[in-house]
């Protein structure tokens, strides 16, 4: 496995050794003892979800709240997605920055965004199916969302043709008002 530093502090690209051969491939997704050195520091997940989207689906900005944040492990298994994570650490130098990257069932790279970030991510593809680990339960009562298109983060997505948002995705916060980490 080799782990790639992003822009923000603690958010790591993870791309696994991937052996392939005539009959296909073989990778090891996850490994808790490698994972836990390679970022330096000990996770527990409790949670384990798997979405399907269409082309031009975004989903996010999304977050939880203290006393139940979540870390996320995520991965593309087929298909494309421009993954993003948001530093919304209010104490944090990098506050309201976010980092990018590919991920798809080619690549099979994978993305840690630990607590105290914002996630979402634009499915490229005809279809996506994407997977996350996630270090706590999902609280309703909890959760938030930040305005995907929000220029005071100004991130760069890529373009296609018609983005869609769920009911909830289009009534993300800006930035400026939603409810932080201090």
């Amino acid at each position: 496995m080799k782990i790639i530093d992003t822009n923000l502090a603690g958010v790591k690209i993870v791309e696994p050794q991937v052996f392939t051969d005539a009959r296909g491939f073989f990778y090891e997704s996850f490994n808790q003892a490698a994972f836990e050195a390679a970022i330096g520091c000990s996770i527990h997940f409790v949670q384990d979800n798997h979405s399907r989207s269409s082309k031009g689906v975004l989903r996010g900005l999304h977050y939880q709240l203290r006393p139940h944040p979540q870390g996320k492990l995520v991965r593309c298994v087929a298909g494309e997605v421009f993954d993003v994570a948001v530093d919304i650490r209010a104490s944090s130098p990098t506050f309201g920055q976010w980092t990018g990257a590919m991920l798809t069932g080619e690549n099979k790279r994978q993305l840690w965004i630990p607590e105290g970030y914002a996630h979402a991510f634009l499915v490229l593809s005809e279809s996506a199916e994407f997977l996350y680990k996630t270090t706590d339960y999902w609280h309703r009562e909890l959760e938030r969302t930040i305005a995907w298109d929000d220029p005071a983060i100004g991130i760069a997505w890529p373009a296609v043709d018609g983005i869609s948002l769920s009911p909830k995705d289009r009534l993300g916060s800006a930035l400026a008002q939603a409810e932080v980490f201090a």
